[in-house]
């Protein structure tokens, strides 16, 4: 009888010890899995600092050089003083770009001018993420034939466009990283450009809309992915009523330079459709997106584009307005190759 009892007694206990040791597995395991997650090798965390002044004068260069034996490629000169100054582009000197591009012109390689700089493939991925789709190819017709037909340019340059259309004044300042409160207290993760309401948005870079509605932070905003996954577009505090083009709704792909809203000054209410800011700006971001872990969440990470937007103002697009909806279209039609290849293989 009592060894009866003793190994009734005991069944509970090997029972919970087994319990124990499986579950304890499973956490090891799934913190072993967490660590690895966290381990991968991705880029984590990325400081955006290059003065427009350095784009303007490297877009310059890539352009006289692109039928040149020996070409200065826009990411390559970036990348190279990225390394040598460590991301700190308060150092910049336009004698350090020339350079880089004498050297580039004379025929000496990109492997050989950046393999005293340690950082350089760091700084080379970070600027492909920002700028890959923004410098290339593309067509343009501004004119017809006498039967009608288009009549395209071939060009080779700056192909994103301002994200306020030509004719339409706005201001800036720096306010990356400035303290916002509604909701919770956050970190300002783009750059607000103000503008009359009303005043038309276009995309910056064609990609795929993702996200087109409301939400109490942003109001009537618009998210915009390019097509290599690799920036997210934010569009934000778009206009009361008709906050986007007619038509426009989530998984529709889009031509940069193609109008998509308007300029307003909704959100910050948890009410829809709600002008909650006090003046009409829209907040434009730029999300990098390395590993899609970083889609949504903590490990988000955002980039200053104050000086993009300056870069930017170099190539706006031209709208008119169609009388009968009062919606905007391009004047001039643009051919965007990613754009093309894109619907194409859809």
């Amino acid at each position: 009888m009592f060894y009866k009892n003793k190994f009734i007694t005991i069944i509970p206990i090997i029972i919970c010890f087994t319990i124990a040791v499986l579950t304890s597995s499973i956490f090891v395991h799934a913190e072993d899995n967490s660590q690895n997650n966290n381990n991968k090798e991705y880029i984590k965390w990325v400081k955006f600092n290059i003065p427009s002044e350095a784009m303007e004068k490297a877009l310059k260069a890539d352009i006289e050089n692109k039928d040149s034996e020996h070409k200065t490629p826009f990411i390559t000169l970036l990348s190279l003083l990225g390394a040598k100054y460590w991301g700190e582009w308060g150092k910049y000197k336009t004698e350090d770009m020339n350079y880089f591009i004498e050297k580039l012109k004379s025929g000496e390689s990109e492997s050989s001018l950046s393999q005293n700089y340690e950082k350089f493939p760091y700084f080379q991925q970070v600027y492909q993420a920002v700028f890959s789709e923004m410098i290339g190819n593309y067509q343009i017709s501004k004119q017809t034939d006498s039967n009608g037909t288009p009549i395209f340019e071939e060009k080779y340059g700056l192909k994103a466009y301002s994200p306020i259309a030509y004719g339409y004044k706005f201001s800036h300042c720096r306010d990356f990283g400035n303290s916002r409160s509604f909701g919770y207290r956050r970190n300002h993760l783009g750059n607000d450009l103000m503008a009359q309401t009303g005043t038309p948005i276009v995309a910056v870079e064609s990609g795929i809309v993702a996200k087109c509605a409301w939400n109490k932070y942003g109001g009537w905003r618009i998210g915009i992915r390019s097509f290599d996954g690799q920036r997210y577009y934010y569009y934000a505090h778009c206009q009361k009523d008709h906050p986007f083009i007619e038509g426009l709704k989530e998984g529709d792909t889009v031509c940069a330079g193609q109008p998509i809203a308007y300029v307003g000054m909704t959100g910050y209410s948890t009410k829809e459709n709600v002008n909650g800011m006090q003046k009409p700006h829209l907040h434009f971001g730029m999300q990098l997106i390395f590993d899609p872990s970083q889609e949504e969440g903590k490990n988000e990470i955002w980039i200053d584009v104050y000086d993009i937007i300056n870069f930017l103002e170099h190539h706006k697009s031209v709208l008119t307005k169609n009388p009968e909806d009062k919606d905007y279209k391009t004047k001039y039609i643009f051919e965007d190759p990613t754009y093309r290849k894109f619907v194409k293989s859809t």
